[in-house]
Parts: structure tokens; C-alpha cells; sequence
């Protein structure tokens, strides 16, 4: 449940920081681009929030994985000879 929760606040964020961020630099061209700009960068933000996040899980599980084995011997650390 926390990780849910995480996934979703970090989508949100950077969805919200995405689509001040597009619609500032369309605002510059006018209100149209300023809509259209704040859109997608809330569509990018959102994506980027999400992949991020999954970076981060996929690092976490990589990261358990190898404390399984022995750095630099390669061999499984809980077999015995």
C-alpha cells in the first residue's frame, strides 16, 4: 500500500511540476500554447514520475539480489563445499 501511494504522489508531482513548467514556456507564445504547453508537460511529468519510480524498484530488487552473492567470487554465498 505504501509503495501505491508513493507511485501516486510521485506521478502527481512531477505532473504538476511538468505542466507549470510547459505551461510558463507557452504562456511566452500565448494563452493557447500556454494550455496546450501546460498539457503535455503534465503528460510528461506524469511519465517521468512513473518511470522514475520503477527505476527506483528495479534498482531495489537488483540491489537485493546481488547481496545474495559473494562480490567477486560469483559463487551462490549460502553453498557450502
Amino acid at each position: 500500500m505504501k509503495e501505491r501511494l508513493n507511485l501516486i504522489f510521485n506521478r502527481a508531482k512531477y505532473a504538476a511540476i511538468g505542466a507549470a513548467i510547459g505551461a510558463a514556456l507557452g504562456g511566452v507564445v500565448s494563452k493557447n500554447a500556454a494550455s496546450t504547453g501546460g498539457a503535455i508537460g503534465g503528460l510528461a511529468g506524469a511519465v517521468v514520475g512513473e518511470t522514475r519510480v520503477s527505476a527506483e524498484t528495479a534498482y531495489e530488487q537488483f540491489k537485493d539480489s546481488v547481496s545474495d552473492y559473494e562480490l567477486g567470487t560469483g559463487v551462490d554465498a549460502q553453498e557450502t563445499e
